[in-house]
């Protein structure tokens, strides 16, 4: 039975993993132009946002290893209204993946964006930081994630501005029971029982819990964005910081 729930597992989010791109925010709301000023929009060579992610180095941008299956070639920074983007916000990017990253069931979603250039922190962006070590985190604390995208099942159609809503950590162990097959070192967040989440989309950007990004946004539950049984799934940044670090020490 294992087996078999492996099997269905893996083909459930083979399809997100394509399809689980364009930060889509559900029931969320604008973020304040002073506010998640490092909030990044990965887009591919025709300029189309394809996912999230978030600035944490000058020169580099964290996002979802599953993202590379849209083929992206720039980040832009700067701006919360993608309209406004120019290119002297846009910048061409290396990718490092995450060694062991096969497909999104085994988890390990996670990629590092290395930036053309050094970014000058301003008025208009700036980094944020990560976790200094391994924890655990505490269910019910607020947190919040953002991006731009969808902001229901039904329309399909993106956002301009950014927008940002509020979820609670779950419990891990309800999280399991609900994701058979769940893969290791993730958060469970928002969605299951709430209105609240990232839907198709969001993928590559920050779950923020007391001003840290603490995961990234890796997957849901196929298409519903309404979440009526099962908790969104971000990878756990703070079991990845040696591969982080040490990434970062030796492209710098």
């Amino acid at each position: 039975m294992h087996a078999l729930h492996q099997i269905l597992l893996f083909h459930v989010l083979t399809c997100l993993g394509r399809n689980a791109h364009g930060s889509v925010i559900i029931h969320g709301k604008k973020a304040p132009e002073n506010s998640m000023l490092y909030m990044a929009s990965v887009q591919n060579s025709s300029k189309h946002h394809v996912c999230g992610g978030f600035l944490i180095r000058e020169n580099f941008v964290l996002t979802a290893a599953h993202c590379d299956d849209e083929k992206p070639t720039s980040v832009v920074l700067g701006t919360h209204d993608l309209t406004k983007a120019d290119d002297s916000m846009r910048y061409s990017i290396t990718k490092f993946k995450y060694p062991h990253y096969e497909n999104v069931s085994n988890g390990n979603d996670l990629m590092l964006l290395k930036l053309c250039r050094s970014i000058g922190l301003n008025d208009r962006v700036q980094q944020i930081p990560l976790p200094k070590d391994e924890k655990n985190m505490t269910e019910n604390v607020e947190c919040s994630v953002a991006g731009w995208g969808y902001t229901e099942t039904s329309t399909f159609r993106t956002v301009d501005e950014l927008r940002v809503v509020t979820v609670s950590i779950i419990n891990q162990d309800v999280c399991k029971k609900t994701w058979v097959g769940l893969p290791a070192k993730v958060i469970c967040a928002g969605g299951y029982k709430t209105k609240k989440g990232f839907c198709q989309g969001d993928s590559g950007g920050p779950l923020v819990c007391g001003g840290e990004a603490v995961g990234v946004v890796s997957f849901n539950h196929k298409s519903n964005c309404n979440y009526p049984h099962f908790p969104n799934i971000y990878m756990d940044i703070s079991k990845y910081l040696v591969w982080i670090n040490k990434t970062l020490e030796e492209n710098s």
